[in-house]
């Protein structure tokens, strides 16, 4: 659930479990939604228009269920995901209830619903992919540190993300992604005086990728762009 406090009230805004009751009241506007795909299919047939992955209407209406006390704001994304036809397409409906009533069903649905589920998808990168939750040490500080660890390598990842992705298969990549992608491949390291040169596979499937990305961390550094451009 999510709060949002507007003159020292507090407004609820979360998802709400599909049953009977709500699917009847969504059932005109998945019609429309339904009708929608289909005249897209058509004109894309007939080349007149682009085919379309999915079809999303937005409404509203108002609902209690039996164990409230009175009767809410409900918005509904009615979506309709295209199969091969249109037997094969998806209903995929959604519903919110809320407090709110200032935001068109729309606006509330896109901007302060899904906008929560960024929040958090970020929340689960840290946890599941930076390891967050490893806070088994015996000490407060040692636990602590562990969290800083976190966040520095959350911090570095959005870095990289921004100044070495951009425009790479891995432009969105959560950070389990990139670390498996760019970080735990096999290398073999040799060792000199004055550097440390690692050795890619031939096969290695990143190895322009990787390349790419050192040449936008490193670009004045002319001796790193020789070596990159070598077999």
């Amino acid at each position: 659930m999510q709060l949002i406090m507007d003159d020292g009230n507090a407004d609820f805004l979360f998802g709400l479990g599909g049953n009977a009751v709500l699917a009847r009241q969504a059932e005109g506007l998945m019609k429309n939604a339904r009708g929608h795909l289909d005249l897209h299919r058509s004109l894309a047939t007939q080349g007149l228009g682009p085919a379309v992955a999915a079809v999303r209407l937005f409404g509203e209406f108002e609902y209690a269920a039996k164990s409230w006390s009175q009767a809410h704001r409900v918005v509904l994304k009615a979506e309709v995901l295209a199969g091969s036809d249109s037997k094969s397409d998806k209903d995929n409906e959604r519903f919110v209830v809320t407090t709110l009533r200032s935001p068109s069903p729309r606006t509330l649905y896109q901007q302060e619903y899904c906008g929560r589920g960024q929040a958090e998808g970020r929340i689960k990168q840290v946890k599941c992919d930076l390891k967050s939750d490893r806070t088994s040490a015996s000490t407060f500080l040692a636990n602590c540190g562990r969290l800083l660890l976190t966040a520095a390598a959350y911090v570095l990842h959005q870095q990289l993300r921004q100044l070495a992705l951009q425009g790479t298969a891995l432009t969105t990549a959560q950070p389990k992604t990139v670390i498996l992608s760019l970080f735990k491949i096999a290398v073999r390291v040799k060792q000199y005086k004055d550097r440390v040169l690692l050795h890619l596979p031939s096969a290695c499937p990143v190895k322009a990728l990787l390349a790419t990305v050192c040449q936008r961390l490193y670009p004045h550094n002319s001796r790193m762009r020789s070596m990159l451009a070598s077999p």
